[in-house]
């Protein structure tokens, strides 16, 4: 009798557009920019928690956050592709729906990574993501560590003093919102669907859409 043929290995997810994405062997064409866009409007920073009520933080206000907190701190500007770049830094988690946080990625071991590293070829293919350099990495890195540091207080809600000992986060804690230009309550967490519609808007302006 012969044996039965092997299945590939292979993760799909349906994406709201109707389309499938096999997270094992991401293409840049099996998402639109609307998945992309509710994928991080629904996936959670800080495991998903928050002392606010309603939604946590999503993936998608945060990038947004760093984009503009980059812009503010950006002595040239940025270009559409280094906007690009600061919006997209996490896309892949809101493909994985996942954002996992720092200290257990080790633990996921290198498989983990390998997954994280093809769905971020995936994205900088498909959006034309410029390589980062060694000093946009370190200004992208500070401004992403600012928010960190402004987020575990401010939505996740450790004390000033616990950001530093506890989560050893060594950032001063901002108490300005980035994005209070939306006319939100400074660091309240938006519901999602408002999330991916500002995503949405900015994605596009980077790619020249908008």
């Amino acid at each position: 009798m012969a044996a039965p043929a092997r299945i590939p290995a292979r993760a799909w997810v349906r994406l709201p557009s109707g389309r499938r994405l096999d997270l094992l062997a991401p293409t840049p064409f099996d998402w639109t920019d609307e998945d992309l866009a509710i994928g991080l409007s629904r996936t959670f920073r800080w495991g998903g928690h928050s002392i606010w009520p309603g939604a946590p933080l999503s993936v998608a206000q945060h990038s947004l956050a760093v984009l503009a907190l980059c812009r503010s701190r950006s002595r040239a500007g940025l270009t559409l592709a280094e906007q690009r770049r600061e919006l997209l830094h996490d896309a892949e988690e809101g493909l994985l729906g996942f954002d996992c946080i720092s200290p257990l990625k080790p633990f996921l071991g290198a498989g983990f990574a390998d997954l994280q590293a093809r769905l971020q070829a995936a994205v900088a293919l498909r959006y034309a993501l410029p390589p980062w350099t060694a000093e946009s990495k370190r200004d992208h890195k500070l401004c992403d560590i600012a928010l960190a540091a402004a987020e575990a207080v401010h939505v996740a809600g450790w004390t000033r003093e616990e950001v530093r000992s506890t989560l050893g986060i060594r950032a001063a804690v901002m108490t300005a919102d980035p994005l209070a230009g939306f006319g939100e309550e400074a660091w309240r967490p938006w519901p999602p669907e408002l999330a991916a519609e500002r995503f949405l808007v900015a994605l596009r302006a980077a790619t020249g859409e908008g």
